[in-house]
């Protein structure tokens, strides 16, 4: 029986549709570079932010239509760390580090090595996962790229959102840089909202709440931003202090 060549192999558009949306995602962290340069911050970061969104989508649709592949994979990991791991820390240093040079600029490498070493962990566990194995877990080890990047933003989210200069003197920010790095290595047991059910009954109130959610990120941007980012930090002090110890996985 003769394979089947996969190069004159035909994909519909809509099967293309996740990898249009990581290059999508790939263009938004570049073109952030380009913003953050001229000075456009908060441009630059809502561009972060969009391919953050772009992040979230292209796995799963990936997956719904059945049109996951290796490449896709690859890419996926490349664009996450462009976009979570180089385009953040860039723009944080050309915002507010630049004139602390040396140690400024140590803090964005560390920041994007300790990005890129997760992103390898989590690579080398996907490929050991084993086969027909559920790759759901309710915690991740360590802080996941995504959360990362608006983490290490936080900073700016506050700046932007009460129109003062940057709230933190350049060590301390430098400091706090290298610190969300580490976090993203580190085997803190972080949740992991892709595991979360609704009941049916509370469905409805759910929805409520997205909508209440959606509707403050539009009207109050970074408010809403500054305000998830606390939360967050608040759901995986919970989740570590509550959490028994057990299985985990980096992403």
């Amino acid at each position: 029986m003769t394979r089947p060549d996969r190069k004159n192999e035909k994909l519909s558009l809509v099967q293309l549709i996740p990898n249009m949306l990581t290059i999508t995602a790939i263009c938004a962290g570049l073109t952030a570079i380009r913003f953050g340069l001229n000075g456009q911050y908060e441009l630059a970061v809502q561009l972060v932010l969009l391919a953050a969104v772009l992040d979230g989508l292209d796995g799963r649709i990936a997956r719904a239509l059945g049109s996951d592949s290796k490449m896709g994979a690859e890419l996926d990991s490349l664009a996450d760390f462009l976009n979570f791991g180089v385009v953040p820390s860039l723009i944080l240093y050309h915002w507010a580090l630049e004139d602390f040079r040396g140690l400024g600029w140590l803090a964005v490498l560390v920041y994007a090595v300790c990005c890129v070493l997760r992103l390898a962990r989590f690579n080398v566990a996907r490929k050991e996962e084993m086969p027909g194995k559920g790759s759901e877990n309710a915690y991740f080890v360590g802080v996941p790229s995504p959360a990362g990047a608006a983490l290490v933003m936080l900073p700016m989210f506050i700046s932007f959102g009460f129109g003062t200069d940057p709230v933190l003197p350049d060590l301390l920010l430098a400091l706090y840089m290298g610190g969300i790095g580490l976090l993203m290595i580190s085997r803190v047991p972080t949740w992991s909202f892709k595991t979360v059910k609704v009941p049916r009954g509370d469905v409805r109130i759910f929805m409520v709440g997205f909508v209440l959610v959606g509707a403050l990120l539009v009207t109050y941007a970074w408010l809403s931003l500054i305000a998830l980012c606390f939360v967050y930090i608040g759901v995986v002090i919970w989740k570590l202090i509550t959490r028994p110890r057990g299985l985990g996985k980096p992403e």
